[in-house]
């Protein structure tokens, strides 16, 4: 990302415990990418990532199935459960494709992105789609509503996060300060940026369905994009599951609260889910090397 003179995201670098964070997340990162399996085998380990990243998602959206459970299925059409790891699924394969987009135009990212986790069969072409198929429609979303921002009066679905919910005016103008933030580009760290894109999109919820799969897949976005995590090896999704739905929803409270105290907490624990979503996929390098994976 470019420099931009009044960048509103450098000062939340400097709070207390995130530069702490950042430095720990890249040397965490340059760890697992300075691993000698990294060599020859990436693409088997972003394969994985991507993998356990989805089914982290998933979990957090109230669908906490196992790993070989979310490997061996390939029918996600049938109860709300499955749908949601789907839509997890398809996220996580396209997220990679939409880099060069995303930087341009976010927000035609952000609707695409939801039209691949609602399944939408008439969405329009561009990248390829997820081998999952694409059919399966998220339950209870009018055809209509999917892949363009919520109207006011109608029904959000998202399981875990219970705030209250802005209303569409407000949503449509802060998705622009999001989108033109994007587009300006910042010079505050790719952790920070990556908070701050998933907590906006979590606090707005801009869609009927979804949105926190959304609100995930865009913050690894950042990640990949920012050249942070380049081959996508990092699931953060992995990260925020593993620390617990708990954990999860007190530190978005601390992003809803807005204060610097509220905000170091927010950004600090995206840092943790990095870093752990590092030390899973060092395992699977691990267990490459080994050949028991």
């Amino acid at each position: 990302m470019s420099t931009n003179p009044s960048d509103p995201l450098v000062a939340l670098g400097t709070l207390p415990g995130v530069p702490d964070a950042v430095d720990s997340v890249r040397k965490a990162v340059d760890r697992v990418y300075g691993h000698r399996v990294m060599r020859r085998r990436s693409n088997e380990v972003a394969s994985e990532a991507a993998l356990r990243g989805a089914r982290g998602s998933a979990a957090l959206s109230g669908a906490d199935w196992a790993l070989e459970e979310v490997r061996r299925r390939t029918d996600f059409g049938g109860d709300e459960e499955a749908r949601t790891v789907g839509a997890a699924l398809r996220l996580s394969a396209e997220a990679g494709q939409l880099l060069s987009i995303w930087r341009q135009s976010p927000m035609r990212v952000l609707a695409r992105l939801h039209l691949v986790a609602a399944g939408d069969p008439g969405r329009p072409a561009g990248p390829a789609a997820s081998p999952v198929a694409s059919s399966e429609a998220a339950a209870g979303a009018p055809a209509d509503s999917v892949g363009r921002p919520r109207r006011d009066g109608e029904p959000v679905v998202e399981p875990l996060i219970e705030a209250p919910l802005p209303s569409a005016a407000e949503v449509a103008g802060r998705l622009e300060g999001l989108a033109d933030l994007i587009v300006t580009g910042s010079s505050a760290p790719a952790l920070v940026t990556a908070a701050v894109v998933h907590g906006e999109l979590l606090a707005l919820r801009p869609f009927t369905s979804y949105s926190g799969l959304v609100a995930r897949a865009a913050e690894r976005l950042v990640l990949i994009g920012s050249g942070l995590d380049p081959k996508a090896i990092c699931p953060a999704e992995v990260g925020h599951a593993e620390q617990g739905r708990a954990a999860y929803v007190a530190a978005f409270e601390g992003y809803l609260s807005g204060t610097p105290e509220g905000m170091a907490a927010w950004i600090t624990h995206c840092g943790r889910a990095v870093e752990l979503g590092v030390r899973e996929s060092t395992a699977v390098c691990e267990a490459l090397q080994r050949g028991a994976a």
